[in-house]
Parts: structure tokens; C-alpha cells; sequence
């Protein structure tokens, strides 16, 4: 499968959107469904990360939204990058529309047969979603005389990495990004969020991580302002010729293709940089999600999209993820999610034979 660059994404999303909230009417049950009802939000990672802080910002937004105007309460369920969360929705949780979840997706523990996810995706029912931009960073004391530019990164002895699991996205792509650009590097895993792997970065227990766009233009901002850390690169997927969109929010960022040129003096190539893209297009082009049972109510599952389509796209929501996060939310539509599942199913051998090895090599 091809995908689009994030920037053509959402315009084909919003446009998706627009088109289908005005030419369809959703069915009556939809309508009702909720009425005088609670929905139980799960979120999958610890509070006062970006999942965490979307749910609970997008809340008002979904009780307003979401045909019956439902109560709609958040709860955290922490624990294997949000694959405890993904495993109760889709084994324990009762299918009557009432208790979903939101949080990270593992395309790779899926791809692999990962023993800790034990459903897969497209056996959930996918209703709503965002696409998001990661941003690597580091300590600027990881290289002797400190980081003064991103490249510097080649100059470091040895790189410790923070991350969930071995198949959590802000630590993979991390470790990736410093297998492609030849710096050595240890993986140090066991951590419950990227909330957890910030406050390790500030205390020099981990010294690389990356997160999302919102989250390094917030929460970071002051880590990279004190001169404590520093942008490494964001991570952008290439089309077959090796072309990218430049990120219109990080115009002053170098993309990791631009990094790689500048310390290798050549783009990268071959089948390691082919599995990275590949990584980075499954974790990016849809990032965070959320997830119903196999087999909630039709009618359930169509207000509960309605509503997050209506929310995220809210005026007056946009006007506030701007605020607080730096930058809007690029929904993702259904339509895009089925064929982003589907995708798993025909990756090429030799990329998860590469993400293997490079899996194998995060345990050591």
C-alpha cells in the first residue's frame, strides 16, 4: 500500500469528512443510542502524556458531539504500551457500546505475533483516530562538549534510549534512527509512558527518546529552551523517488532523510532505510486511536464516529489543540484506518525480517 504524506492526508480527511457529514443522515438508533447513557473512555497510557491529555481535552467536545450527548468519563489502564488496554477492549470488555478505548497502536507486535497483543486490529472496531509528526530529541551532554547541532549525534559514544517495550513506537523509532545513522546505542525499556520517559531523560537515566509534535512544542519546550536537550530531527515517510513533505510546523527541523544526508553526505538506502519508512508511514499516518469490541452495536459504532468527527473538527476544539498543543489534530478517517490494518497483511518479508533483527537486537 501507498500511503500519502500527512500533509495531502489531511486534506483528503477533512474533505472525507465534510462530504460525508453532509450528504448522510445518520439512522435513528444511532441518534438515541446514548441518550441518557455513560461512555467509558480507557485510556491506554498513564495520565499527563499526549493521549492522556487529547482524551481528556476531546471530552466536552464528545459529550457535545456524539448523538444522545452521553456522559463521558475518562480512566486510565497503563501497561505494554497500551496493549493491556488493546487486550481488555477486545477480550474482557462487555460489547454493549459503552466502554471503549483510546491510545497507541503496535502495527509491529501485530506484524511479528507479538505474545503480549492477543487480538488483532482489524478484529476491533476502529473509531476514531489521529495521524501525528515524531520528533527525536536528546540530551545535549550525550556528546563531549555538549550538542551544539543536530548532526553532533554522530559524535556520541554511546546513546541509552528510553522506551515502554521493545515494540513501542517512541523508543523504536529512536533506536532505529540511531542504527541508521551508525550511533551505537542501549535500549532501556520497562517504562510506562513517555511521561515516565521525560522525567528519566531529566534525571540522565535515559539520554534519546522521541514523541509527538504537540508534545515536544509543550511539555518539552522548556527541557529544550534551558539548553538541557536538543532536536534531533522528526521523522518523515518518502515517496518511491525518495521525496518528502516538509513539515510546515517545524520549518526549522531537519527530517531524517535531511539528517542522514548531512552526516553521510548521500540519502539513506536499501532495505534497512526501506523498513524504517515503513515504520515510520504505520506509526505516523495513524498514531493514536481508538478502539471498540469486536462486536459493539452498529448503532453504537456509528454515533461514536459521528461524534469524534464532529469533535476533533469543532471550531472552537481546533482553536484549543492549537493552543495548548502547539499545533490542530490531522483525523484520520475509517476508510484510511481499514486500509492502514489491511496494509499488515502484505508487508514485504524482508522489512520484518529487518524489524526482527533489529527487535532482537533491543533485548541484548
Amino acid at each position: 500500500m501507498k500511503f500519502a504524506n500527512l500533509s495531502a492526508l489531511t486534506a483528503i480527511v477533512v474533505a472525507t469528512f465534510a462530504a460525508g457529514s453532509t450528504a448522510q443522515s445518520q439512522p435513528a438508533q444511532a441518534q438515541d443510542f446514548y441518550a441518557g447513557k455513560q461512555l467509558n473512555i480507557v485510556v491506554a497510557l498513564a495520565a499527563g502524556g499526549t493521549v492522556d491529555n487529547f482524551v481528556r481535552m476531546l471530552v466536552p467536545y464528545l459529550r457535545r458531539h456524539i448523538p444522545g450527548n452521553p456522559n463521558v468519563i475518562a480512566q486510565n489502564m497503563a501497561g505494554a504500551g497500551g496493549m493491556l488496554a488493546t487486550n481488555y477492549i477486545g477480550e474482557k470488555a462487555t460489547p454493549d457500546g459503552f466502554t471503549v478505548m483510546y491510545g497507541p497502536w503496535d502495527p509491529l507486535a501485530q506484524a511479528l505475533g507479538h505474545s503480549t497483543l492477543r487480538i488483532r486490529y482489524d478484529q476491533l472496531r476502529y473509531w476514531g483516530g489521529f495521524a501525528d509528526t515524531r520528533v527525536l530529541y536528546a540530551r545535549t551532554d550525550i556528546v563531549p562538549g555538549g550538542m551544539k547541532k543536530p548532526a553532533d549525534i554522530a559524535r556520541a559514544p554511546f546513546v541509552a534510549v528510553g522506551a515502554q517495550n521493545a515494540t513501542d513506537l517512541s523508543g523504536l523509532l529512536s533506536a532505529v534512527a540511531l542504527d541508521l545513522l551508525k550511533v551505537k546505542y542501549k535500549f532501556v525499556m520497562g517504562y510506562r509512558g513517555g511521561t515516565e520517559v521525560f522525567l528519566a531523560m531529566q534525571r540522565g537515566e535515559v539520554e534519546m527518546h522521541n514523541t509527538s509534535i504537540g508534545t515536544f512544542r509543550t511539555r518539552n519546550a522548556d527541557f529544550i529552551k534551558s539548553g538541557q536537550g536538543i532536536a534531533i530531527s522528526y521523522l518523515a515517510g518518502v515517496d518511491a523517488e525518495g521525496k518528502f513533505a516538509k513539515n510546515p510546523h517545524l520549518p526549522d527541523m531537519l527530517a531524517l532523510p535531511e539528517l542522514y544526508r548531512e552526516i553521510h553526505g548521500a540519502l539513506p538506502a536499501g532495505v534497512d532505510w526501506e523498513t524504517m519508512d515503513w515504520l515510520v508511514k504505520m506509526f505516523t499516518e495513524m498514531a493514536y486511536i481508538g478502539l471498540a469490541p469486536p462486536k459493539i452495536p452498529e448503532p453504537a459504532l456509528t454515533a461514536l464516529r459521528k461524534g469524534f468527527q464532529a469533535a476533533i473538527t469543532d471550531p472552537d476544539f481546533v482553536a484549543l489543540a492549537v493552543k495548548s498543543n502547539g499545533v490542530p489534530y490531522e483525523p484520520v478517517s475509517p476508510e484510511h484506518a481499514a486500509a492502514v490494518f489491511s496494509s499488515l497483511a502484505n508487508v514485504k518479508p524482508e522489512v520484518l525480517a529487518t524489524a526482527k533483527k533489529w527487535l532482537d537486537g533491543f533485548g541484548k
